[in-house]
């Protein structure tokens, strides 16, 4: 039997886990890595991740296209991304985090072998 996550009509609860970082690119680089990490979760819906500004949680950003494809799931590319929407994750085998390349978020350093 398969845990209550997306699209179950169940009432639930929202998990709000506030993380300050200094920039919205940083904040979406963060948001993205756990989501990505926390993927194995039935509850979380990546797609729906967002972030805000501190003083300005009211305007949210995605952090996901999660635009839904013909016949083929939900986009998995980050937010604006160039080209055309792709099914599944925007990470894996060969396809490095941005935040690796960028150097990691202001003030955390990226861990070796990312």
């Amino acid at each position: 039997m398969e845990g209550p996550g997306r699209g179950d009509a169940v009432p639930g609860h929202v998990i709000h886990l506030p993380v300050a970082v200094h920039t919205l690119d940083a904040a979406a680089e963060l948001a993205a890595l756990l989501a990505e990490s926390l993927a194995f979760l039935p509850e979380l819906d990546a797609g729906e991740v967002t972030v805000s500004a501190e003083d300005a949680q009211h305007e949210r950003y995605r952090v996901f296209c999660d635009r839904l494809l013909f016949g083929d799931g939900r986009c998995g590319e980050r937010e604006g991304h160039p080209g055309p929407c792709v099914a599944g994750a925007a990470t894996g085998p060969g396809r490095p985090l941005a935040h690796a390349a960028a150097g990691g978020w202001a003030g955390v350093p990226v861990p070796p072998g990312t």
